[in-house]
């Protein structure tokens, strides 16, 4: 059996997830020893999944309908149940005076999202321009931007109007949002340790991300990476996001597909194919 390749997100939200893949020591069997790891961007984890460079990612949820032969580990997920603070559409304009928006390249579900927003409630469909996530350089050539991840935490929220995404959706349709979960290659099954095995670790490094002292050695981590408190990190991993892949969450992930495809944001996605447990959540 051949160690599997794993592409995660190289954002401040996943750092609870990666905890037993970082943190375990080889005599506890801890899983970072049991894996090949590879940082990126969202977008980057659907691209090295569809190439078959890698055997699991964290995908944004959009790549789901993209990338066919996922399969999806039940229980966990990146999703928000409230404002996330880090998905924001940022501008020096009112948002209903939005005409152009510059999309961050690094995401997929919050490229699929924005256009959702706009063309259901926001007052219809603008023209949107990819870009690197530069605030600076997306609004000399733009009304607005979308940030997400760790540079929209970083944005200095008195300067712009800015947009929250996730409290958005949330405000419209009463559903929590997934932004990304992890999947599998179907044909990395062969390979690969028992599906209950293999949903134990990652729901486990989930549990043990979430625990008191855990989140508080990522909060002293990441609060000089990013330039902010240690209690403001804290208080975005316990209150912004939600890392169960629950029954709402499911709900909210299935209503974000049918929008999408209603407008064209996305292909129809296929029904989720969860890993040893088909159709159910897990938590």
């Amino acid at each position: 059996m051949r160690r599997l390749r794993i592409s995660a997100i190289s954002y401040l939200n996943t750092a609870p997830l990666m905890w037993d893949f970082e943190h375990g020591q080889p005599e506890d069997g801890g899983a970072g020893h049991r894996f090949d790891i590879a940082y990126t961007l969202p977008s980057a984890c659907a691209r090295d999944l569809e190439a078959g460079t890698a055997d699991i990612g964290i995908i944004p949820a959009a790549a789901y309908a993209q990338v066919p032969g996922l399969m999806v580990l039940p229980g966990v997920a990146i999703a928000s149940r409230q404002p996330v603070r880090s998905i924001l559409l940022v501008s020096t304009l009112p948002i209903e005076k939005i005409r152009t928006v510059a999309l961050d390249t690094s995401s997929m579900t919050s490229v699929a999202l924005t256009k959702i927003l706009f063309e259901k409630w926001l007052g219809g469909s603008r023209t949107f321009t990819s870009m690197s996530p530069d605030i600076g350089k997306m609004l000399a050539s733009n009304d607005a931007g979308l940030l997400i991840g760790d540079p929209a935490l970083q944005i200095d929220r008195s300067r712009y109007v800015t947009l929250d995404l996730a409290q958005e959706w949330i405000h419209r349709t009463g559903k929590p949002f997934v932004f990304a979960f992890w999947a599998l290659r179907q044909d990395a099954l062969r390979e690969s340790l028992p599906p209950e095995d293999l949903t134990a670790i990652f729901q486990h490094s989930r549990d043990h991300g979430l625990e008191p002292e855990s989140l508080a050695h990522i909060s002293r981590e990441w609060a000089p990476r990013l330039g902010l408190s240690e209690g403001n990190v804290l208080s975005y991993l316990t209150e912004s996001i939600h890392y169960h892949l629950d029954a709402a969450c499911l709900e909210g992930l299935q209503l974000f597909y049918r929008y999408a495809a209603e407008i064209g944001a996305l292909p129809a996605a296929p029904e989720l194919n969860f890993l040893g447990a088909a159709n159910a959540a897990m938590v």
